[in-house]
């Protein structure tokens, strides 16, 4: 009989604040009803936490919602909020994916999938229809989201995109151009605004591009840093300029004629020499590592910088009166300079005097009479991105910083008053008004313990000892320490010993949420320890080549300032072990009788726990062990190493029943199942540095299962009591809790799964490795159809395949039979296939309409590259259905305008499906006259109403509103209401 295993799934996910992947959003809290329209906390951040989106309240530090695709495992590279719909958020994911996410309803309201590798920028037009998308993959492609189709591929960086900004085509600005006397044949006869506007763009390339999003092609390059790469951008809120950054500190200034663009855009003949760009000068700031963002403030003359340093730079831009005031005390201190070099009254100082008047008649400011460093904001770890905060404050500036360490803070600066601060006066002052922390680690966790009921976990890392919930996922304790190597709860689950580099103990009380003892245990780092099966002893493992037996021992101490004593617990050293060696690893078996140490020589040793005599010697590793555990029964030891193995040994004899290489990487940890419920007792996990938990049959020597979640190196690992679950904590800061599920497994079939996702993963790599050769070289300007080829769009074309081939065979059955019938009225229907039985006796042109309905519209027109030309003319031939029956139109135009682009020489070539063609347009135009007829009854009919319900509310006066609304100073449009004036209403009689 085939055994069979319970299957382990991810269950839950904490520990993390902020990925460093992507960017930080700050949005506003929403107004509460009842409550002022001021807003006085701090906001909401929109950050990346691994794969999933978090939403914080940043003054109260809680977790308001996460949003998560069960479908995507990848991590969160990209967040950009819609200007047209604050609830919409495009969220950009490693594997090149877009999803659009609804921040009200926490779902996915469309996805897509054209990039080849990770998302870096994203960007919304101002009317919330169009998100440009760039990657590391060097295109730029731009998505219609009303139609949820990509429109075009840009091609013509040659390194990844690093920042995107729209354009929009203003049409005032063409109507002026019409006004000032240009000549009316070089302008379109256009009366709106349809042209699809600009966008500009900055690579990794060092280059920056000007796209006309209509004409589909770049009209303007620039090379925007001097000393290697462009790495952030960002336009002013008027569009009249930007500013590109790059390495070592630079930031150069750029001016854009907007106006111009939008002329250009009106006119039928191009000059070639205008150039809408120009360069106006460069700033040094003081961080001289790379630029890693650069945002102008939205209503005030601010923006910020930031690299990847512990610092946030604000720079001021001063207004014309400060620029005016500083050229001048320029021009002062020059002439009192030229003075004082030259003797008074001689001929060379009334020439320097004279060159300065001339010099004074045509000032031109320079770039650092405009820009000025405002404030360096210093914050508490390094920088990985920063949004504005509250932008309606004009009092001050506050900013919100995504930290590298997995934390949030937000800052608020005081602004700049020229008028009452003196040349002598410090920078303006900043503050952290608010910080998300305590839900997180600042550095990697090292070490894991589980309470003995399972209902708590305690995490150690450098600096930070926290004690969480394992159902909640919430913080309940937070206990600063030293930077701690190991962990463990002493029996009762109250305390909590930890072990740190420096050769101390700590102890920790939960409860009192106080520090205990620290005891200096050894001499060099503790590595390890271990609580004996009978709760009564601990022995540690230390880099001074010894390992310690401590005993619990509880005394009584006075209570300063009282006559009472209270109870304490104390570490009492009892024995020592020497060996040869570093100790990495303890491991007690659980019937008390042996006591293994893993040493940096390579073996493990395992010696008698109450005489310590060498019991057996474990050779077999070619590099130290860093884990080992023993098994329930006593009878088995696993071991892994560095060497990227793990080991089944014996303890009867020490042999070694199995070997296996079970990682990519070193091997962290590994723990067996701590008891022998349906025979699970010699089941083992191993944890590792290559991201993957993987799950073994210790007796059968077989690999169950392979987890894989994480985004980093797996450090530690930590089973359930009841071998339910068990939980992972990595270097992405995430704590994982993987639950045993109902659902059996069986080895054939997970092997069997393991070889199509790898066979899926080569086929989708030839597929994109095939289809980027468009025609057109990578590095060269070209525009390509946006699309990819995924898992997802293969099997969909699989299906429309079978649809197809399904649907022409009962087409013909049914021609047949018409033509029998008509012979013989009363002859019998064929048997038809089955599955339109089961369907309800639907006819072919309906199965294949159903399966081409189901199919996303931002994965339809890479599913019909699937399909050969001898498919394309079977479902040419449904289209015809299609059109002669009225069967959605919308979708049978798509089709059939996309096979008419894609397979038109071969079409037109073909003499067969001419006419074909002819009924198609025939049909379909005679379907779209009924439709356009319908439309327009029903908008006669809705201007009818639209009369009538004018005329019932025709009795409409005004009144004065000093009764209504009162305490309102604005009206539904937002318009204020100053003293002395009064608010009129709209009153209806009826």
């Amino acid at each position: 009989m085939v055994k069979s295993y319970l299957k382990y799934e991810f269950a839950r996910s904490f520990g993390v604040v902020s990925s460093a992947t992507a960017n930080v959003v700050w949005i506003p809290d929403p107004p509460q009803q009842g409550s002022s329209t001021r807003r006085t906390g701090g906001g909401r951040a929109v950050v990346a936490a691994n794969e999933e989106i978090y939403c914080w309240d940043v003054k109260k530090g809680e977790l308001l919602s996460r949003w998560r695709d069960p479908k995507c495992q990848h991590q969160v590279t990209s967040i950009a909020q819609s200007k047209a719909d604050p609830d919409v958020f495009a969220v950009g994911y490693e594997d090149g994916s877009i999803r659009l996410w609804d921040s009200k309803i926490e779902a996915v309201v469309v996805g897509f999938d054209g990039h080849r590798s990770a998302i870096t920028s994203l960007a919304f037009d101002n009317a919330g229809v169009r998100l440009a998308s760039g990657a590391k993959d060097t295109d730029i492609i731009i998505w219609d989201l009303v139609a949820e189709v990509g429109l075009f591929k840009l091609r013509g960086h040659k390194d990844q995109v690093t920042a995107l900004s729209w354009l929009p085509f203003r049409k005032e600005f063409e109507d002026a151009a019409l006004d000032e006397g240009a000549h009316a044949s070089n302008f379109e006869a256009t009366t709106d605004s349809t042209h699809a506007g600009f966008l500009l763009t900055t690579g990794k390339d060092s280059l920056v591009k000007i796209w006309d999003i209509g004409a589909q092609q770049c009209i303007e390059t620039h090379v925007t840093q001097t000393n290697g790469e462009c790495w952030a951008m960002s336009v002013s809120p008027d569009l009249s300029g930007c500013i590109t950054a790059g390495n070592d500190g630079e930031l150069k200034v750029w001016s854009l004629d907007l106006r111009g663009l939008c002329q250009r855009a009106s006119r039928v003949q191009q000059s070639l020499d205008e150039k809408y760009l120009l360069e106006r000068g460069t700033l040094y700031r003081q961080g001289k590592d790379r630029a890693l963002g650069i945002h102008f403030h939205p209503r005030q003359d601010y923006f910020a910088v930031h690299g990847s340093e512990k610092a946030v730079e604000v720079w001021r831009i001063r207004s014309d009166h400060e620029i005016q005031k500083s050229m001048a005390r320029k021009r002062k201190r020059k002439r009192e300079k030229a003075a004082s070099k030259a003797p008074k009254g001689t001929a060379a100082a009334d020439g320097a005097a004279g060159e300065e008047n001339e010099a004074d008649a045509n000032p031109t400011p320079e770039i650092n009479d405009v820009f000025v460093l405002h404030v360096i904001t210093r914050t508490g770890g390094r920088v990985r991105s920063m949004d504005w905060g509250s932008p309606s404050s004009r009092k001050s500036l506050q900013i919100l910083v995504a930290l590298g360490n997995n934390q949030l803070e937000y800052y608020t600066i005081s602004h700049a008053d020229s008028g009452k601060r003196s040349k002598a006066t410090e920078p303006p002052d900043y503050t952290r008004s608010f910080a998300v922390e305590m839900p997180g680690h600042r550095t990697d966790v090292r070490s894991m313990s589980l309470s003995t009921d399972d209902g708590m976990l305690s995490s150690a890392s450098n600096g930070d000892l926290k004690v969480w919930n394992v159902q909640s996922g919430n913080c309940i304790r937070t206990f600063e320490c030293g930077y701690a190597l190991c962990c463990s709860f002493l029996p009762g689950d109250r305390i909590i010993v930890v072990g740190t580099k420096t050769g101390e103990l700590e102890l920790y009380d939960v409860a009192s949420a106080s520090s205990i003892d620290t005891v200096k245990a050894h001499d060099g780092a503790v590595w390890t320890l271990r609580v004996h099966p009978d709760g009564r002893s601990m022995v540690t493992g230390s880099a001074d080549k010894s390992a310690k037996f401590w005993k619990f021992d509880i005394v009584q101490e006075e209570v300063p300032g009282t006559d009472r004593t209270a109870p304490r617990l104390r570490l009492v050293h009892t024995r020592t072990i020497k060996v040869a060696d570093d100790v990495l690893s303890v491991c007690f078996s659980p019937d008390s009788r042996l006591l293994a140490l893993a040493l940096l020589d390579n073996t493990v040793k395992v010696f008698f726990v109450d005489s310590l005599k060498l019991y057996l010697n474990l050779y077999g590793h070619k590099l130290p062990v860093l884990n080992m555990d023993i098994s329930f029964d006593s009878r088995l030891i696993v071991t892994c190493s560095a060497d990227k193995n793990v080991r089944l040994w014996g303890l009867d004899f020490g042999d070694c029943h199995k070997a296996f290489f079970a990682h990519q990487d070193s091997i962290m940890q590994v723990s067996f199942v701590p008891h022998n419920q349906l025979g699970t007792g010699h089941h083992f996990f191993s944890v590792g540095k290559d991201r993957i938990v993987k799950h073994w049959d210790g007796d059968k020597f077989e690999q169950i299962q392979k987890l894989d979640g994480h985004h980093g190196e797996i450090w530690a690992l930590a089973v359930g009591r009841t071998g339910d679950f068990f939980v992972t904590a990595s270097h992405d800061k995430s704590i994982r809790v993987w639950e045993q599920t109902d659902e059996q497994i069986f080895l054939e079939e997970e092997r069997e799964r393991e070889l199509e996702q790898l066979y899926e993963s080569t086929l989708t790599a030839s597929l994109e490795h095939d289809g980027n050769g468009d025609g057109v070289a990578q590095g060269d300007s070209a525009v390509v159809p946006a699309g990819k080829q995924t898992v997802e769009t293969l099997v969909t074309g699989e299906k429309i395949m079978e649809a197809l081939e399904l649907g022409t065979a009962d087409l013909a059955l049914m021609r047949q039979y018409d033509a029998a019938r008509a012979i013989q009225p009363r002859t019998a229907p064929p048997a038809r296939n089955a599955m339109y039985v089961a369907l309800g006796g639907i006819s072919a042109e309906a199965h294949v309409q159903r399966v081409l309905e189901r199919i996303p519209a931002a994965s339809l027109q890479d599913a019909l590259l699937m399909l050969p030309f001898a498919m394309a003319t079977q479902l040419m031939g449904f289209i015809e259905l299609f059109a002669a029956q009225g069967r959605n139109l919308p979708l049978t135009c798509r089709i059939l305008f996309f096979l008419l682009r894609l397979h038109h020489r071969q079409l037109v070539a073909s003499k067969t499906l001419r006419p074909m063609l002819d009924r198609i347009r025939l049909n379909l135009r005679a379907a779209l006259a009924a439709r356009k007829d319908t439309m327009g009854f029903n908008l006669a009919a809705l201007r009818v109403l639209g009369d009538r319900l004018r005329d019932q509310t025709s009795s409409v006066f005004f009144v004065d509103g000093d009764d209504h609304d009162r305490d309102s100073d604005k009206d539904p449009l937002g318009r204020s209401f100053g003293p002395g004036r009064t608010k009129r209403a709209f009153v209806d009689v009826a």
